[in-house]
């Protein structure tokens, strides 16, 4: 049986990110040593660190990542890709492209016979009033059709920018350690969905770059799947067994 393989958190192209080139080659290298243990790829969004697709054009760069799924769309792997919040703006380019599968809200898809709900995680449950007003900004048609008016040289500077300074304000370019149970808001938010839909045996996400796994239930266990910054990290399902792991140059057995 083949597996099925999620990561998420890139943010490649990040002015932010020192070793940049170095963090895509070892995504496409992992990416590679997968290709013939795969049927799907789930990527749970925020793989580039901003993206805006034009009529005609797209953002430079990311040929050997994108070549990379590409030849795994080639080879019959499903390829999924989760929009977050640094990529919201695709119109169509991976899929045509790419032969992705695009998704822009949680997924609920049933996978060796467990019920998955797969996310990015940004915007579920998250109490930040300014990232929620951003976010509804960012999603909403009228400002994307504005913003796609600009010039792409000044556009993706604009949005690369925005991002690098985001970044940046945080200690060493991090996101924040784990808080606890009660304050981390993709646990909660996952506590009160569990009340509507027991079905559900694992619900993954990316988003917060931490790696988090733990059980809610006898049933419903979550994982915060890290990042490909400097984690690494990815979640791996066998048809059995879900582990969360982390990719070690020439070491991944799984």
């Amino acid at each position: 049986m083949k597996k099925v393989y999620i990561l998420s958190d890139a943010h490649l192209g990040s002015w932010a990110i020192p070793h940049q080139r170095m963090q895509e080659r070892r995504l496409v290298r992992f990416l590679d040593s997968i290709k013939n243990k795969a049927s799907a790829v789930y990527l749970l969004g925020d793989m580039f660190d901003f993206w805006y697709e034009w009529k005609y054009t797209v953002p430079k760069g990311y040929t050997r990542f994108l070549g990379k799924i590409s030849e795994l769309t080639d080879m019959g792997v499903e390829v999924h890709y989760f929009t977050g919040n640094h990529d919201i703006w695709m119109y169509g380019y991976l899929e045509e492209e790419c032969g992705v599968i695009m998704h822009r809200k949680p997924l609920t898809t049933d996978i060796y016979g467990k019920v998955f709900y797969m996310a990015h995680g940004d915007g579920l449950g998250d109490p930040d009033k300014m990232f929620n007003f951003i976010r509804s900004i960012f999603h909403n048609r009228t400002c994307q059709i504005l913003f796609s008016m600009l010039h792409p040289r000044w556009a993706m500077w604009f949005g690369l920018s925005w991002a690098k300074r985001s970044r940046l304000k945080r200690a060493d370019g991090k996101e924040l350690p784990y808080m606890g149970e009660d304050k981390e808001y993709l646990i909660q938010y996952t506590k009160q969905y569990m009340k509507t839909h027991p079905d559900i045996d694992y619900y993954i996400y990316g988003h917060r770059h931490i790696e988090l796994d733990m059980m809610l239930s006898r049933k419903s266990r979550m994982m915060i799947i890290g990042d490909w910054i400097w984690q690494f990290t990815y979640v791996v399902f066998d048809g059995e067994h879900i582990f969360l792991e982390e990719y070690v140059e020439g070491e991944s057995k799984l």
